[in-house]
């Protein structure tokens, strides 16, 4: 503990750096998962448990699925829930994935239930005051897989702190917090720890998954721990930089026809280029963006393809689908909205996760929260890294490969925001590697491009809306396949 004091004192000359603080963060947690790995005698994982079966899911599941929780921060004051399943393919040999879904403060369940796992809902099993009954994902990355779903940071899921302090996190305690759980997640699963690991996530993950990755890179590099066999990285529609990002919004809403090219040309002019903080002062910019926001308010902007939800789609779950009901008005109604509108979808899974039954299936311990949110509304987040594009380019410098997948009917974080950062790393596209299509059932599924600097190989792939796993589930499944396998898209 003392050399902890003395790092916490030493973080007194880091105070103008521009992540606040974050050089000394790193420093500490650093320090932390050391003294807890190498010198604690405690239990590296504080609770385990298989899970055999589900309600709503008929029979025993026909997957490892193993959920727990692990203690991490300085005293385990932080408790975070996961959900493992084993890869249905060779989970000797298959790699192990770190799933993060977004937010921040999105369940895993998120990625579980509507990405990249191997459940989903049977809507049509699942009306007339029915409970929500489970059924299979044919396009499940655990087929290929071992995966690691992580409800995290805390506050996340049923991811809980045993004091009010804990719940205090940023972007930068996050991935500290992330890194001491992988840590002992491999101590106490040590027949994994030579699968190729891969750090995954979409969305608001862009910005933690690079801060991740490069707590492990300099992790192994420092080699005061076991190494841990860290082979890259995979990326969803990952917000990484909101002056790429979030200004691109205009660009892709005029390259698909969303906004006229007189609108686009004014908002160039007017505008210079800068969106998302403009100048006040510049009546015709703001104007011609109220004139934008107009022409965009009704656009579903998830996947600009599909219709928007009325807004009965921000009533309470609980009030519109009870389990066990045969009163719940409208319900036929109600399940032709959910095959009709996506953002009904997440109704059943907030009628199902608060359920005391399904809880005490998943062992989530009781009292440690209050209701199950599928992504948290009021968490103590600080945002401290505002752009990942330099974590990025110092990856170019390591033997290490990376897939970013990019929605293409995405207006939340478009696929030109992306090809921007990237082009920005100054990376080699080769004669054989440029833009082209790839291909799915013979249809054209998305395009790609693959980049390399030395040993580092990045690829950029096309296809879908916002969290693309969850709007083309097949040609995700296809996608990822191929790319663990080191075949080309």
């Amino acid at each position: 503990m003392e050399l902890a004091k003395a790092t916490i004192a030493a973080c007194q000359f880091h105070q103008h750096h521009q992540y606040q603080n974050s050089k000394c963060i790193k420093i500490f947690w650093g320090l932390t998962i050391l003294l807890l790995l190498t010198l604690s005698n405690q239990s590296a994982a504080s609770d385990a448990n298989i899970v055999k079966s589900l309600p709503g899911f008929p029979g025993e599941l026909p997957f490892l699925l193993e959920t727990g929780y692990i203690g991490v921060g300085e005293v385990d004051e932080v408790e975070l829930f996961y959900y493992f399943i084993e890869s249905e393919g060779e989970p000797e040999d298959d790699p192990l994935v770190l799933w993060l879904t977004g937010g921040p403060g999105c369940s895993a369940l998120y990625g579980l239930m509507y990405e990249t796992g191997p459940l989903s809902f049977d809507y049509g099993r699942s009306s007339g005051g029915n409970k929500p009954v489970l059924t299979l994902n044919d396009y499940s990355w655990t087929k290929v897989a071992n995966i690691i779903f992580l409800d995290a940071p805390v506050g996340t899921g049923f991811s809980y702190a045993k004091t009010s302090s804990g719940y205090s996190t940023s972007d930068t305690k996050s991935a500290a917090d992330i890194y001491m759980f992988l840590r002992k997640w491999l101590v106490a699963h040590p027949r994994f720890r030579a699968n190729p690991l891969y750090i995954a996530g979409d969305s608001y993950s862009g910005i933690t998954v690079p801060v991740l990755v490069k707590e492990i890179s300099d992790g192994n590099k420092a080699g005061t721990l076991s190494p841990i066999s860290l082979r890259g990285y995979i990326l969803g529609n990952p917000l990484t930089d909101i002056g790429y990002d979030i200004n691109s919004r205009v660009k892709f809403s005029h390259r698909v026809g969303l906004l006229s090219d007189e609108l686009y040309l004014a908002l160039e002019l007017s505008c210079k280029g800068e969106y998302v903080r403009p100048n006040k002062s510049e009546g015709a910019c703001i104007s011609n963006l109220e004139i934008m926001d107009l022409c965009l308010k009704d656009i579903f902007t998830p996947m600009i393809l599909e219709r928007k939800c009325s807004p009965f789609s921000s009533a309470k779950p609980n009030n519109i689908l009870k389990w066990g009901s045969t009163t719940t008005p409208s319900s036929d109604t109600l399940l032709l909205e959910l095959r009709r509108c996506r953002d009904y979808d997440y109704l059943l899974v907030n009628i199902w996760a608060n359920d005391g039954e399904v809880q005490e299936a998943l062992h989530v311990r009781n009292g440690t929260i209050k209701t199950w949110e599928m992504c948290s509304k009021n968490l103590a987040y600080v945002h401290d890294i505002t752009s990942s594009v330099e974590y990025h380019l110092n990856f170019t410098s390591e033997d290490l490969r990376a897939i970013i997948y990019s929605g293409d009917h995405d207006l939340i974080v478009p696929y030109v925001g992306t090809e921007e950062w990237i082009q920005s790393l100054n990376l080699t596209v080769s004669s054989d590697d440029v833009w082209r299509p790839w291909f799915q059932d013979g249809q054209v599924a998305g395009y790609t491009e693959i980049y390399t600097k030395n040993k580092y190989v990045m690829t950029l792939a096309t296809g879908g809306g916002h969290t693309a796993a969850e709007y083309k589930p097949k040609e995700s499944f296809s996608m990822i396949s191929r790319w663990l396998s080191y075949y080309y898209l």
